[in-house]
């Protein structure tokens, strides 16, 4: 049976500055409605689990869930960790088949859904190393040895940023169509014609970077969201026949910017990223395996996985593509997805 999540959460302490002081008067959002809405898109999930508000510096916590699973307490923790403009709900399709093996945690991300939202950084690497820091006060907190990293987009980043600077606790790292890979082309180049997988990657988040554009539009700002986009509702359609998703995504990103604004400040133009994670990812440590998950269908940039096996000679690292699914391959083609992500972590033990 699930636990009652509303009876243990406690509400999410909120940061507000300046910069958004208007915005709950014109936006109709709170982070009271952002945790019903989060109550309601996990209420499939079968899996018994808690949630707690893990705390680290600063006074800030990090909402996590967390499943305990059937296999022995030796095994490696599994760790999901979301994407730009998500939460932890976003997960639904996958909770219950991943926690079967292992402990499962997931978290959202600082400065996103029910986490802390403080101020970051306006310097790239500052603003990574407190994602990186945030993380590591969160394994801390937990108690947890190693773990299996699996990152989605902006999540794949700081996996590998965070087995960087914290080798020692990572056992695997799973990039699942991870953004921020890449290096921006060469000036000399940029009169030829964008790759398409760059303008799918502006199309793909134009109701989110920036994302004030949902909390401008105000009242308008949940019609907007499912004018523009209506395949989130496609990809969970096994599981809700209504707005629940519509409803969840919208107030994740319409609340005080936080993790937006460190996202932004990470990136330059078009998307790419000002410090590409390809030119560090060699100085991983080699035996930390690595495996990277794209969806076939996807139009964002599907080279990097090859490049990192190349710049990785001595390190396992599999390259595996999962068939009708685009960038939210965890949504698009979930047994799949969730079938490879056990098998791997089988091997683990």
């Amino acid at each position: 049976m699930r636990l009652n999540m509303a009876d243990e959460c406690e509400p999410v302490e909120k940061r507000s500055w300046w910069i958004s002081s208007w915005l709950p008067s014109w936006c109709p959002t709170s982070m009271n409605q952002l945790k019903d809405a989060e109550e309601k898109i996990l209420l499939p999930v079968k899996s018994p689990f808690s949630r707690q508000l893990v705390p680290i510096s600063d006074g800030n916590v990090l909402s996590t869930l967390t499943f305990s699973g059937k296999a022995e307490c030796d095994s490696t923790p599994l760790v999901l960790l979301h994407g730009f403009g998500a939460g932890v709900g976003l997960w639904v399709l996958n909770l219950d088949a991943l926690s079967q093996q292992r402990s499962l945690y997931t978290f959202d991300l600082l400065g996103f859904g029910q986490s802390s939202r403080p101020a970051f950084s306006s310097d790239a690497q500052e603003a990574e190393l407190q994602f990186v820091e945030s993380i590591e006060q969160w394994r801390a907190a937990l108690g947890l040895e190693s773990m299996i990293l699996l990152g989605h987009n902006l999540g794949g980043y700081l996996a590998a940023a965070y087995a960087l600077k914290y080798p020692a606790r990572v056992k695997h790292l799973m990039f699942v169509e991870p953004w921020g890979f890449p290096q921006r082309p060469d000036p000399a180049d940029e009169h030829k014609p964008l790759p398409i997988w760059i303008k799918a990657l502006g199309a793909m988040l134009s109701p989110f970077n920036p994302l004030a554009g949902l909390r401008v539009a105000g009242p308008l700002g949940p019609t907007l969201l499912q004018t523009l986009r209506p395949d989130f509702q496609k990809k969970y359609v096994s599981m809700f026949d209504d707005s629940t998703v519509a409803d969840y995504i919208y107030h994740l990103n319409v609340q005080t910017p936080s993790g937006e604004t460190a996202f932004r400040n990470m990136t330059i133009p078009y998307g790419w990223a000002k410090r590409p994670m390809i030119q560090r990812i060699g100085l991983i440590q080699a035996d930390i395996p690595m495996t990277v998950i794209y969806g076939s269908r996807s139009s964002i940039d599907g080279y990097s996985g090859k490049t990192i096996k190349e710049l990785r000679p001595n390190s396992h690292v599999d390259i595996i593509a999962i068939r009708g699914a685009g960038h939210y391959v965890f949504a698009d083609q979930p047994d799949d997805f969730n079938h490879k992500v056990l098998h791997i972590c089988e091997t683990l033990g």
